[in-house]
């Protein structure tokens, strides 16, 4: 039996506490009294003495009955955060999330810190290029999927003018005039969200992030044909390895202004899953031809719940509000864990 109703059922069986007396009600009271006194006559020789006025009786509401008791307590809802349907694991995410975070406080920035002072950034560019090439054909091979033989011609091309003119892709020379080929993000995830799969349960998994079942199919095959696309040194586990710290120092680098402005929300874990599922879907729109989300570069995606600003001192003549922060711009490189 819950508190609430050992506290009624304790109501009901206390002692009854009279009424305090009200002076409002006393004074209406002695009026009529006085009222009446002076119409009736009184008998010659009767005492006089003061009549008690009449105790004035207060309306009370019935008492609730148990089975009233308790469907009001059914009634109470507990407030508190739903599990979103699309992250039914979220405990798990979120206990995840946590270990991330802290591995990344105490090892991942220091050591992205130094990546970035100390590797020129047109090395840690001609890196990305390199990393980035690699992953055309898989890109091409997507569009063909997808019925867009355009598309998949001019990442054929772009691949071939890069990996010649370019130095092995160390050079993105196909963006430039007069080619005008801009980098294309592309995968079997992306060819599932455009046949109508959906993402299924998100996930926040070690070493990948932020990603769902859809993403993480995806991300699989596309890595597994990679060797076979490319050729057979991206076999090599010195390859492997070293390509995996490269490319995650380097979206570590890119995307440090982002982290810091999730890490300012409220719920920092349920900002982070917002952003990622909203980029993912947008990406997903782009090759349905409902926005020109795949060339390179960034999207607005819609704001993260803004955090309110700390407390200002008083300025006399200052009648602006601060404005609100910027809606985050999510670049769509890191959406997806980068390829190979």
């Amino acid at each position: 039996m819950s508190v609430t109703l050992l506290a009624s059922a304790a109501l009901l069986a206390g002692p009854a506490v009279d009424a305090p007396a009200v002076p409002g009600i006393a004074l209406v009271q002695d009026t009529q009294n006085a009222a009446a006194g002076a119409a009736t006559p009184v008998p010659q020789g009767a005492p006089s003495e003061p009549q008690p006025s009449a105790p004035v009786a207060l309306p009370q509401a019935p008492a609730p009955s148990l089975d009233q008791i308790e469907q009001s307590e059914q009634a109470i809802v507990v407030s508190g955060e739903r599990t979103p349907a699309q992250d039914p694991m979220q405990a798990v995410n979120q206990a995840s999330y946590d270990a991330v975070q802290a591995v990344d406080d105490a090892v991942i920035a220091p050591v992205a810190n130094v990546y970035e002072k100390g590797v020129p950034r047109p090395i840690r560019m001609g890196l990305r290029n390199f990393l980035r090439n690699l992953t055309e054909p898989i890109v091409a091979l997507n569009y063909l999927l997808q019925l867009k033989p355009g598309k998949a011609a001019e990442t054929v091309g772009r691949f071939a003018i890069n990996s010649t003119v370019g130095i092995g892709g160390v050079i993105d020379v196909a963006r430039n005039k007069p080619f005008n080929l801009p980098y294309r993000r592309n995968g079997f995830a992306y060819t599932f969200g455009y046949y109508g799969i959906g993402p299924g349960p998100y996930m926040f998994l070690p070493l990948v992030g932020p990603t769902t079942l859809r993403d993480v199919i995806g991300l699989g095959l596309d890595r597994f044909l990679m060797p076979f696309a490319v050729g057979g040194p991206l076999r090599n586990p010195g390859y492997v390895y070293g390509s995996f710290v490269i490319r995650s120092l380097d979206e570590r680098v890119a995307n440090d202004e982002l982290f810091r402005r999730i890490r300012e929300e409220s719920n920092p874990y349920a900002s982070y899953r917002e952003l990622y599922l909203k980029s993912r879907q947008a990406e997903i729109d782009a090759l349905k031809g409902k926005a020109d989300f795949q060339k390179e570069g960034s999207i607005k995606l819609p704001a993260l719940t803004p955090t309110p600003p700390p407390a200002m001192p008083a300025i006399p003549d200052a009648d602006a509000t601060p404005a609100a922060p910027p809606a985050p711009v999510f670049v769509s490189e890191p959406v997806v864990q980068a390829l190979p």
